[in-house]
């Protein structure tokens, strides 16, 4: 059942999902499903995916042009999701976040 949902969001784009049916695969033993779960979560932007393609890449289960085709779309979907109102808000919680660490120290 788990597999069914994790299945359903990431045929509806939700790059995490598309991660983990990369590593329930590659677990399984299905390692050129993994690569392409991990593919495509990389391109939308999951970070982790990349280095899970890196460790196949050095394994021999990614091509050298299907690593760097991903590395780039991978950039490109991080780069569209930047903004000025994006940044800010990373700013205020991450100023937020280390304020409230300081007074827990206290």
């Amino acid at each position: 059942k788990e597999i069914y949902h994790l299945e359903e969001a990431a045929i509806g784009g939700h790059p995490l999902a598309r991660y983990n049916l990369g590593a329930f695969e590659w677990n399984n033993g299905s390692k050129e499903r993994a690569v392409k779960h991990y593919i495509i979560a990389a391109k939308l932007g999951e970070a982790n995916s990349l280095g899970k393609l890196k460790q196949g890449y050095l394994g021999g289960f990614v091509s050298k042009e299907d690593f760097a085709a991903t590395l780039r779309a991978h950039q490109a979907a991080v780069d569209a999701t930047k903004s000025p109102q994006r940044e800010r808000a990373e700013g205020y919680f991450r100023r937020r976040k280390e304020r409230s660490m300081k007074q827990k120290s206290r």
